[in-house]
């Protein structure tokens, strides 16, 4: 009774806590080595984002063909979810067809061939599928991608030798096939990529630990064989597992690294004489060495055990955490980084990883949720990003990590997340790209204040000169007009002199008998009412001056008269002027009525009172 006591308190004691805080010391010192166990929880968080980054590759997911119909239906076709689950579920029943042995005498097995033959098929049809949708060059541009077209070839090569050669090696070349195939699926869920990343990120952060460990393996393996290459067969160690040389030392420690009958091997090793064969040397004897055995073995599986396996163990754990932590814990949730995937590849049409600085612009539009950067509210922050990322490279291409990293440093306070070291580097940076924002602002401003002072003093010499042209078209249709009145006028004028030609030639009447017996052979124009009707009014001013000369003409016109006699040449005299006083209250007003009238008067009054009334008419005007 107080022996089970006893041992199950040292278990307890021993096993399940001493041992248990062993580890816990093992990983609490590997943390403060690596600095981790003295950072802040935002420092922390920042660590863990660092390495997500560093993880994050782009998508290379070609765009959407819209221009053309029947590649974009296929495209919608590989990118539905349920096209998706189907070629999971097809690669797990592929995967399935292992849990039974393939014999080539059964009849189940040509069963199994035929199923996994069809399913083969149903991938090389994923495959041509996505290089119509993807276009050749976009489809190999994805590793994952490349990945699938090397399994389905080989998933080819194994239909063709099963339903050819069909014996146990192409069995044992489609079981390869079978189980490369497994491993596609798991690009295709998101848990089963963490899981992979996690244990490739710790395969690959554990490499000098892992190559730690097998030097010491080898280390011991050399000491075994020294110690107990020629020790008896026992319980454990035999054929397969012993120390004869350096080769199956390693595969015997190898197996003790796993746990695996340990004590019993250690124990196989202690073997001494009556159940050995005793020597003088260690060529002649097969004993083993009971201290050497105890040393050896209880060292070798504490230090790996307990130590290396153990740091092992802490880096899968920090990796662990890393990609399954909390999305709010997180400073950028798997979220933002996929949206920020999404968004690049809608930019990095080529899918080469780089784009060009002008197109940053874009990428920093499109971004939703954490990363989201408003043009129009955050102008400044928009601008120190642009820069920051044309500052990195001289103005050449950006890539990927490039953009991504620098919106992760402007999406958390730096004072709280960053180390002391990289918190000064980054300050100093924002102060020179804060500084060369201003300067290029300023700059900027002045070059638009000379541009409008330049545009100003362009469109007023614009205006002047239209003026002074619009001036000296104004001077030339002036001119262009008087021109044409002094044409309109010469014509008007060549018009009524021609007019009072035809006039004078149809107007010339013969005298009378009477008038020529009186006025001894004179001729007389005799006017009428019907004469006067044909003629226009007269204007104002010539009437007045007709009314003056109206008297002095009559008595000369009556003076001439009386040379055929007294009494019929004041007659005819008076008639004459009463006729013409009356004709003037008839004449029809016109532009150029005043001038016919006057110029028929004095070719009129011409005729009778000859020069001298003319010369008196001319002054009169």
């Amino acid at each position: 009774m107080a022996s089970t006591v006893y041992i199950h308190i040292f278990v307890f004691l021993g096993c399940m806590i001493g041992l248990t805080l062993f580890v816990g010391v093992v990983i609490a010192n590997y943390s403060e080595n690596k600095g981790t166990a003295l950072l802040t929880v935002d420092q922390r968080r920042w660590c863990d984002l660092k390495k997500r980054l560093k993880i994050a590759q782009p998508l290379h997911l070609p765009p959407r063909p819209d221009g053309r119909a029947f590649r974009a239906f296929i495209y919608d076709i590989t990118q539905n979810i349920y096209f998706k689950r189907f070629v999971a579920i097809s690669v797990i029943i592929n995967s399935s067809l292992l849990c039974v042995a393939w014999n080539k005498e059964e009849e189940l097995t040509k069963s199994l061939a035929i199923v996994s033959s069809l399913l083969d098929l149903v991938f090389v049809m994923e495959v041509v599928m996505k290089l119509i949708a993807f276009t050749p060059r976009g489809y190999w541009q994805s590793r994952r991608n490349r990945y699938d077209l090397f399994v389905t070839v080989l998933g080819v090569i194994w239909i063709i030798l099963n339903y050819t050669i069909q014996t146990e090696e192409s069995h044992m070349f489609g079981f390869m096939v079978i189980i490369l195939r497994f491993f596609t699926i798991t690009g295709k869920h998101a848990t089963l990529k963490m899981l992979m990343l996690t244990v490739g990120v710790s395969v690959y952060k554990s490499f000098f630990i892992i190559m730690g460990m097998f030097l010491l393996i080898l280390s011991y393996a050399l000491a075994g064989c020294i110690l107990f290459g020629t020790v008896k067969y026992g319980e454990s160690i035999g054929r397969q597992a012993n120390f004869q040389t350096a080769t199956n030392g390693i595969a015997l420690l190898f197996r003790i690294v796993t746990g695996e009958d340990w004590n019993k091997i250690m124990h196989d090793c202690m073997v001494a004489p009556p159940f050995c064969t005793p020597g003088n040397n260690y060529w002649e004897t097969d004993c083993g060495n009971f201290t050497g055995s105890l040393i050896f073995f209880c060292s070798f599986y504490v230090i790996i055990t307990y130590i290396v396996l153990n740091l092992l163990v802490a880096i899968i754990m920090e990796n662990f955490s890393l990609f399954y932590s909390n999305e709010e814990d997180a400073l950028l949730s798997y979220a933002d980084i996929r949206n920020f995937q999404n968004t690049w590849n809608v930019v990095d049409v080529n899918q080469r990883g780089v784009i060009p600085v002008r197109k940053v612009k874009f990428i920093l539009r499109l971004l939703k949720g954490r990363l989201e950067v408003d043009p129009e509210k955050d102008r400044l922050l928009f601008k120190h990003m642009c820069y920051e990322l044309e500052r990195l490279h001289n103005g050449d291409d950006v890539t990927f990590h490039d953009v991504l990293n620098m919106l992760s440093y402007r999406s958390v306070d730096i004072r709280k997340s960053l180390q002391l070291e990289e918190l000064m580097a980054r300050e100093e940076l924002e102060y020179i790209i804060e500084e060369e924002v201003a300067k290029q602002t300023i700059r900027n401003w002045l070059d638009n204040c000379l541009k409008r002072i330049r545009a100003q003093k362009e469109q007023t010499s614009l205006l002047a000169r239209l003026r002074e042209t619009n001036d000296a078209l104004m001077v030339g249709l002036h001119e262009d007009k008087k021109t044409q009145i002094q044409d309109k006028e010469k014509e008007n004028e060549t018009k009524e002199s021609e007019r009072t030609r035809e006039r004078k030639k149809g107007m010339i009447m013969t005298r009378t008998d009477s008038m020529t017996s009186i006025s001894g052979g004179r001729k007389f124009l005799t006017p009428t009412s019907s004469d006067a009707a044909l003629r226009g009014d007269k204007q104002t001013r010539h009437e007045s001056k007709s009314r003056k000369s109206r008297p002095s003409g009559g008595s000369k016109n009556l003076a001439h008269v009386s040379e055929g006699g007294e009494g019929i040449t004041s007659g005819i005299g008076g008639q004459l002027s009463s006729d013409i006083t009356s004709n003037k209250a008839v004449l029809p007003r016109s532009a150029s009525g005043s001038g016919e009238v006057r110029d028929w008067w004095r070719e009129q009054v011409g005729y009778n009172s000859g020069s001298d009334f003319s010369e008196e008419a001319d002054k009169s005007d």
